[in-house]
């Protein structure tokens, strides 16, 4: 999952024009926080990255983007979203990654790559359940960087 979440990275699109939404989900262990890791090292998020499950949301500002990286697993309710500020985030140069997106239901704006991560019996495994043409594209050039490297 880390090594994906470092595919996703090298093959991030442009995000002068509009934010990216990266929405993960799965069961407990399924490795929604090994990908993101693997996505925030690889972009250059300083220091360890662990799952904002009692903030909520970790905001990362790097040098060309800001890292929304949210975890909803905690929320009881959609509408404890809009006091977080998440509004002033959906800009552009911002990449948000959000685990357990299902918890936040319509509160959270569209996706471009909706992810279901499972365990298997010998590896986890990576679904593409939704995206826009961006989003699917991005997964397609992880997706090639992967299998070129192994």
């Amino acid at each position: 999952m880390g090594a994906f979440g470092a595919a996703l990275a090298r093959a991030l699109p442009a995000l002068d024009t509009a934010p990216l939404l990266l929405f993960l989900s799965g069961e407990l262990g399924a490795g929604k926080t090994t990908l993101a890791r693997g996505l925030l090292t690889a972009l250059g998020v300083a220091g360890p990255v662990r799952s904002p499950t009692y903030t909520l949301v970790d905001v990362h500002t790097l040098a060309s983007l800001t890292v929304v990286h949210a975890d909803l697993y905690r929320l009881i309710d959609p509408d404890e979203l809009e006091p977080l500020g998440l509004r002033d985030l959906h800009a552009p140069r911002h990449l948000w990654v959000v685990e357990w997106p299902e918890r936040g239901a319509a509160r959270l704006p569209e996706c471009d790559l909706h992810l279901r991560l499972s365990i298997g019996p010998a590896a986890h495994r990576i679904e593409r359940i939704a995206g826009s043409s961006r989003g699917d594209g991005w997964y397609a050039g992880a997706r090639e960087l992967v299998y070129v490297s192994h």
